[in-house]
């Protein structure tokens, strides 16, 4: 056969393969409101850098009449290109060609690639769009779900791994986006679900939608297995990028470095947290004074809100925040966001970030329900995230720092590389008002004037306990400083800590409080 001929049918079996599921299969997806699978990628990655492989693969089922049917690429679209001119490794189910379902040959293209991105030290993005299993072919897509999860832990801390969900994604589907680094939603589009409508309601009798059992918006603020939210799918590609710009292609590289900028005139961080430790205020703000640019990525917006994460930079280097939150619950610590700032100060650390912690909070939130959801447990993720982090660890004192509050957020205690507050912080074991109540207890009640006597006692103490020096004197602060030196003194930090190295004992892994 002549090269010429050879050539046309090369490109008749691309064109068959590029319709997809058919005409009819991609209308329905359109008119859904959802892009293609090879639109996705190609409106994600820079221009004309996509790669695909293997896009002539077949399934090799042959029950239920499958060795019939032909099936374009199996479902899934496999490639590599660029983001931001950096290669990346990406896949994308395709809910055309037989709901994305996943079979035997489906699992080995996306495991092809994830090991190409383990080898090659790529960030991996998958594009979630599946009907689940494929159950013609039985056990064998179980099997790939299980070589997919398998990759997903190998991958972990090496590589980054993010999820996009922009269809359903149920099942065992829904295990390996929750075993990678991010997971992006959007609203009306995203599903992820264990058990589907159906089977609750035969098995509880319950009728609930989809989009109440797991759409974008329950995922965002209720379970936080979301870490992005967006209103459209261009709005959530576009999230993807900024998040690829801050972080590194792999743990043994540092995220690219921007020329710095100074932060926007707009927020004059000495009048931004009111000296009433009472009144709140938003800590982001407080990051926008000291960041470049006054721009602040935030991640998990809108679960735990008592707890702000997120990605800035600072002298052009991207930094990881750990802030508590004194509009939300004061900003204490609890069940949620406990788990929420721990997750992410193990990522910063596996990839080389720097953390800047802000504190501002009462302590643990106490009571029954948090008690018997294990805050104990939840708690101490924290202690162990910080203390396990070996990277860069700054903490700064806004205002209140009490109890296990005091040690959980970032304290020299657990090896914080630089510790500083500003001087109206108050760092004691409880807030003055609790400890005169139970220290001056006899007094405050003997008293002819226990209101008075009790003032004057909260005043003692705080005098006494409750301000930066006391700590300040015994080392476990590096410098009480002023807010508006806050910059340059992180900026100080980071720069003098950059060679930073730990000996650590060796062992194979600690044992978390998972």
């Amino acid at each position: 056969m002549p090269l010429k001929r050879k050539i046309q049918e090369l490109k008749k079996k691309r064109e068959e393969v590029l319709k997809g599921g058919g005409d009819a299969a991609v209308e329905k997806q359109v008119a859904m409101g959802k892009m293609t699978a090879r639109d996705r990628i190609i409106s994600l990655l820079d221009k004309e850098t996509f790669t695909e492989y293997d896009m002539f693969a077949e399934h090799e089922a042959k029950d239920f009449d499958m060795d019939k049917k032909t099936l374009a690429g199996d479902g899934v679209i496999i490639g590599t290109g660029s983001i931001y001119g950096a290669s990346i490794c990406i896949y994308a189910q395709d809910f055309t060609v037989a709901g994305g379902s996943l079979g035997n040959m489906h699992a080995r293209k996306i495991t092809k690639i994830m090991d190409h991105a383990l080898k090659m030290k790529m960030p991996l993005i998958g594009i979630n769009d599946s009907g689940g299993a494929r159950i013609q072919e039985g056990v064998s897509s179980l099997a790939g779900y299980g070589e997919i999860f398998f990759r997903n832990t190998l991958s972990s801390g090496v590589i980054p791994q993010i999820s996009v969900i922009l269809g359903p994604c149920a099942g065992g589907a829904v295990y390996s986006p929750a075993l990678t680094d991010f997971v992006f939603v959007v609203d009306k589009i995203s599903k992820m679900f264990i058990t589907g409508p159906e089977v609750i309601k035969t098995v509880l009798g319950e009728e609930i939608s989809m989009e109440d059992l797991g759409g974008a918006r329950v995922h965002s603020e209720i379970t936080g297995n979301a870490h992005f939210y967006a209103s459209s799918e261009a709005e959530c590609i576009e999230q993807i990028k900024k998040l690829i710009s801050f972080i590194p292609w792999s743990n043994l590289r540092k995220a690219k470095k921007f020329p710095p900028k100074e932060p926007s005139a707009d927020y004059q961080i000495e009048d931004i947290v009111p000296g009433d430790p009472k009144q709140p205020y938003d800590v982001r703000n407080v990051i926008r004074a000291i960041v470049d640019d006054s721009d602040f990525f935030e991640v998990q917006e809108l679960w735990a809100e008592n707890m702000v994460i997120g990605f800035g930079r600072m002298g052009g280097e991207t930094i990881g925040f750990v802030c508590n939150q004194p509009l939300v619950l004061a900003g204490v610590l609890d069940v949620d966001s406990s788990d929420k700032a721990a997750r992410f100060i193990r990522f910063c650390d596996a990839f080389n970030i720097p953390i800047v912690t802000l504190v501002d909070l009462p302590g643990y939130l106490p009571g029954v329900d948090q008690e018997h959801a294990g805050v104990i447990r939840h708690g101490a993720k924290v202690l162990y995230a910080y203390s396990e982090a070996t990277v860069q660890k700054m903490t700064v004192i806004l205002r209140k720092a009490y109890g296990g509050g005091y040690i959980a957020m970032g304290s020299r205690h657990l090896r914080a590389d630089f510790v500083f507050a500003w001087p109206g912080a108050e760092i004691a074991v409880m807030g003055p008002e609790g400890a005169a109540n139970i220290i001056f207890r006899k007094e405050i009640a003997s008293a002819e004037d226990p209101e008075k006597v009790r003032k004057q006692k909260i005043k003692e103490y705080k005098d006494k306990f409750a301000n930066p020096y006391v700590a300040a004197a015994k080392g476990y602060i590096d410098s009480v400083i002023e807010p508006k030196e806050t910059r340059k003194i992180l900026l100080h930090a980071i720069e003098v800590s950059e060679n930073k190295a730990v000996y650590l004992p060796k062992k194979k892994h600690g044992i978390p409080p998972f």
